[in-house]
């Protein structure tokens, strides 16, 4: 007798929703969920990845431990503050809690004393403004992309006729209508950057039919580079953070004042994408450009970055001379790039509290971290070994950060990955390190639960 596949016993569909668990998790999750993860099931029973016995009792697991994401919360032991894969910058408490009160009916757009329209995002904007007195006035847009391509579609200076094209000039450092041609770009080569999952500024730049100006070479620009580069076409001069590495040697850059000087005997504008987002000079990062420093330079507009070293949501902050951050703020491209609720009170929230887990992380006390880390490493029976961290997300580049990590053989980085709780560290020479460097130290027990458990699996 040939035996009857067991595969054909696997519960129908109408059968496994009328489970009274399936039913009852219908008051948290819609229909389309429910069947989605019924037939997922089904179909690993079919694969046999699990027993045809098993496939009512994983749909009722799969169902109660169902979340409201399918994103899942992780602890950043890899030493990396501003960890791209990782969601960036980890929100403070105010930040968090100021986005669960903005989630419902909120005055973001009403001025409540007396009951009509009002702008949006004054409150952010007040923030910006107050935590960086050089900036005349601030525009917060969806990310870092958007509020470069946002300055290069609005600061369209002159036509591409070979003629200033003066009917679409405004006078204040010939900031363009919305419908002046666009024009040409110049930007020293050192600093067409590509930055994470092959995305090019200069493919952003282009897009919005600008020309870019190449000058200089790749180590070495010079003013005079820039200054016989102008002509009737130019539309800005631009200047970026070469975020993501570092060229050292037989090097040298122009400086922001010195653009200055240039772009004010042209009537260009100057535009400075630092990325990283701070907003004074920080000791511990002591060759990190900053907003303050840049403005007072004299840059016309500054881009950062919110979700980098400023530890917020993710933004695009346009800081700047009035004139210039008008000119955008009018452009019709910024209605489609504008930021929702959230972000706006997640982002004032951020500037105005002083709990920042980027921060914290940065800045650090050496002695306590190695004290945590010697505590876990005698925990869970490991070593420890001398670890650097990294801001990453592009920032300070090559700087160290001098700190301590549990060793543990590769092996168990995978197992800790998929564990509850959900812990990534750093594979590197065949080690797997757990650096607790951006890890509340109220998370210590459980990773060493963790690491104890996926040890003695492994065993």
């Amino acid at each position: 007798m040939v035996e009857s596949d067991p595969r054909r016993s696997i519960p129908r569909t109408d059968h496994l929703l009328a489970l009274p668990e399936v039913i009852a998790a219908g008051e948290r999750l819609n229909q389309a969920t429910i069947k989605a993860i019924i037939s997922e099931v089904q179909t690993a029973a079919r694969a046999g990845e699990i027993p045809v016995a098993e496939v009512a009792p994983t749909i009722v697991s799969s169902l109660a431990s169902r979340s409201a994401s399918s994103l899942t919360p992780v602890l950043n032991a890899t030493g990396i503050l501003v960890h791209t894969n990782l969601g960036r910058a980890p929100l403070s408490p105010a930040a968090t809690q100021a986005i669960t009160e903005a989630a419902g009916y909120v005055d973001v757009e009403m001025d409540l004393g007396t009951g009509k329209r009002s702008k949006r995002g004054t409150g952010a904007k007040a923030a910006l403004l107050r935590a960086c007195p050089a900036a005349e006035d601030a525009l917060v847009v969806n990310n870092g992309a958007a509020a470069l391509l946002l300055a290069v579609t609005a600061l369209r200076g002159r036509g591409s006729s070979g003629t200033a094209a003066s009917a679409n000039i405004d006078p204040v450092r010939k900031s363009a209508s919305p419908t002046a041609e666009p024009g040409e770009i110049i930007i020293s080569r050192g600093e067409l950057i590509e930055i994470g999952a092959g995305f090019r500024l200069t493919d952003l730049m282009t897009t919005t039919g600008a020309r870019l100006r190449e000058v200089g070479t790749t180590n070495r620009t010079h003013l005079a580079d820039y200054a016989e580069a102008i002509n009737d076409d130019t539309s800005c001069l631009l200047k970026v953070h070469t975020s993501n590495f570092r060229v050292e040697g037989f090097t040298s850059s122009v400086e922001v004042a010195e653009l200055c000087t240039l772009a004010d005997e042209h009537e260009l504008p100057l535009l400075v994408d630092l990325g990283s987002g701070l907003f004074t000079p920080d000791p511990a990062l002591p060759d990190e450009p900053d907003i303050d420093t840049a403005l007072r330079a004299g840059a016309d507009l500054v881009i950062v970055s919110g979700d980098k070293l400023l530890g917020g949501p993710q933004a695009g902050l346009i800081l700047g001379r009035t004139e210039a951050v008008q000119t955008l703020a009018k452009h019709p491209l910024a209605r489609a790039l504008r930021t929702d609720k959230l972000t706006l009170a997640a982002l004032e929230a951020t500037i105005t509290h002083t709990a920042n887990p980027i921060h914290d992380a940065l800045h650090i006390d050496p002695d306590r971290l190695r004290e945590r880390t010697e505590t876990l490493a005698e925990a869970v029976g490991a070593t420890i070994v001398e670890h650097d961290g990294r801001v990453g997300g592009g920032g300070a580049p090559g700087v160290p950060l001098p700190g301590w990590a549990v060793e543990l053989p590769e092996a168990c980085a995978a197992p800790l990955r998929r564990g509850d709780p959900a812990i990534v560290a750093r594979v590197h020479r065949g080690r797997c390190l757990v650096d607790l460097r951006c890890v509340p130290d109220s998370e210590d027990n459980r990773i060493a639960t963790a690491i104890k458990r996926v040890r003695a699996d492994n065993a």
